[in-house]
């Protein structure tokens, strides 16, 4: 299936309607890196780094997102939670990121009107 017709609400609010998943959410497994110093969060306590892309900013506006900023805070599913940056979070999870993946879009589908 499309995230088009998974998400339509979002996609509705894109101007490009061709973009795949990771130009909207990215998703990384947080590990300990001994040559980089940007974005270091304890591997320890996040195991997950999440970046949600431009599109995605551009298309919902920052009104939504400090909104999925606290809707992901709050939510259960994450044992740590951090926002660093209005865009990029770390957080400890149990959830592949796959799951992420779609909890993080469902959230963001559901703040849009």
């Amino acid at each position: 299936m499309k995230l088009e017709d998974v998400y339509p609400k979002l996609f509705n609010k894109l101007e490009d309607k061709d973009l795949e998943l990771r130009h909207l959410l990215i998703v990384d497994e947080n590990y300990e890196d001994y040559d980089s110093e940007e974005f270091e969060f304890d591997y320890k306590e996040y195991n997950y780094i999440v970046y949600i892309a431009e599109p995605i900013q551009e298309a919902i506006g920052i009104e939504k997102m400090e909104e999925l900023l606290v809707k992901l805070n709050e939510n259960s599913s994450f044992e740590n939670f951090l926002a660093s940056e209005i865009d990029l979070y770390a957080l400890k999870s149990n959830l592949s990121t796959k799951e992420l993946e779609d909890l993080i879009l469902n959230q963001i589908e559901g703040i849009l009107l």
